[in-house]
């Protein structure tokens, strides 16, 4: 057994089976690292930490629009409608939209819920409150209503759905969706082991590296000499490389023990890729390029999937939550509408932004005074009138198009 598995083990306490049901109890205490799973340890890991801020970064980052739908299809971004400033601006008053988003779409991806309080005036939502998860109590009450009971600082609060937002993650149960640091629990542990491990066995930074034979026993005063004189001369990092200076008889040979030998790279690897597939996450998004180019259609690919399957499920779900328990009957008959602006995603790509507006143009749902307002650039005269290219007509009309271009 190598001495990256020996760490490893002396920190699981005994080998892992999948078969032994002791390992996979739900229970915090039972970690085979014997360190809670809870948000601060799971985000002290480098790749969780980077999903994360990934997903949650991505999300809170895109503009949360409020429109309003005429009776032709036509719609208008509503400024007048209260919800606007609320989920566009800010939320409250210490909060801006991004943060506030931030923080909702952390609580879905690390515990399944995202819940807030409504700030009613006049009937009309005009504030949210964020509430943390692990404070909320949820049952479905008698009536038929779902009740929410939280403590902060002292003060409590009972209410229900009416007062409550509250956006379900994976799962679809009313009462709340599927936490992530419960679930994944056993992933976020084990690579706490590995990393533990390799901290333990790299923290003196000496490694058995040579093997100094000698040809008769040495008594232990001189057993203990040697290795005094050893860590004195080579422990530590800012000792590596010094030379060794063999005499009376001994024998110095090599011993090769590198972090491929241990398995470490390859134990953490398959961590890397074991959060990734938790949370959604192309692994080269969070930095792990291994067995993959940087560059190339592949990784285009795998891009545009975590747009289209990770992403936009994720902002879907919020957008129902909010059009369902924010708006009123009036809202929904006038016509209101709650969406993410995934155009913002276009923003860093300046080639993939410029077809966008080329295709718009050209095909006529897009004007010119359209495109300028999105770049922040004043209008100009004839520019609201949509245009299209002609230069696809049926063969038996070209002939009368040319003759009247003649004319």
């Amino acid at each position: 057994m190598n001495r990256f598995k020996a760490a490893l083990l002396t920190l699981i306490k005994g080998p892992i089976s999948i078969r032994d049901p002791a390992h996979w109890r739900n229970s915090d205490s039972d970690t085979i690292t014997g360190v809670a799973m809870t948000e601060s340890a799971v985000l002290g890991l480098s790749t969780a930490w980077a999903c994360v801020n990934l997903l949650v970064g991505t999300q809170a980052s895109l503009p949360v629009m409020v429109y309003r739908t005429a009776n032709d299809g036509s719609r208008e971004v509503a400024k007048d409608h209260p919800l606007y400033r609320v989920l566009h601006d800010s939320p409250n008053s210490q909060q801006t939209a991004l943060d506030f988003w931030e923080f909702v779409c952390a609580s879905l991806e690390l515990r399944g819920n995202g819940f807030a309080r409504k700030v009613k005036s006049q009937g009309k939502v005009v504030g949210l409150v964020p509430i943390y998860p692990d404070t909320m109590s949820v049952r479905q009450l008698s009536g038929g209503r779902i009740g929410y009971r939280w403590t902060v600082d002292g003060k409590s609060w009972d209410e229900t759905d009416e007062t409550v937002l509250h956006i379900r993650g994976f799962g679809g149960n009313p009462l709340g969706g599927l936490s992530t640091l419960e679930y994944g629990r056993k992933t976020f542990d084990l690579a706490t082991g590995i990393n533990a491990a390799a901290t333990k066995t790299f923290k003196n930074g000496m490694l058995p590296s040579i093997v100094i034979s000698f040809k008769e026993f040495l008594t232990g005063t001189q057993r203990a000499d040697v290795e005094r004189a050893l860590e004195e001369k080579f422990l530590g990092a800012m000792n590596a490389g010094r030379p060794f200076i063999a005499e009376g008889g001994q024998t110095v040979s090599t011993l090769s023990l590198n972090p491929e030998d241990a398995q470490m790279l390859e134990s953490r690897a398959f961590s890397v890729e074991e959060i990734c597939r938790l949370f959604g996450v192309p692994p080269h998004m969070v930095g792990h390029t291994e067995k993959s180019t940087s560059w190339g259609t592949g990784i285009e690919q795998q891009t545009l999937g975590f747009v289209k399957f990770s992403l936009r499920r994720r902002l879907k779900r919020i957008e129902q939550a909010l059009m369902k328990q924010l708006l009123t009957p009036d809202d929904l008959a006038r016509g209101i509408t709650i969406e993410f602006n995934l155009e913002g995603l276009l923003r860093g790509d300046s080639a993939g932004w410029s077809k966008f507006y080329e295709s718009g143009l050209r095909n006529g749902w897009m004007t010119i005074n359209e495109v300028r307002s999105l770049e922040n650039m004043p209008p100009v005269d004839g520019g609201e009138v949509p245009r299209m290219q002609m230069q696809n007509v049926p063969i038996t009309e070209a002939g009368q198009l040319e003759a009247e271009n003649a004319v």
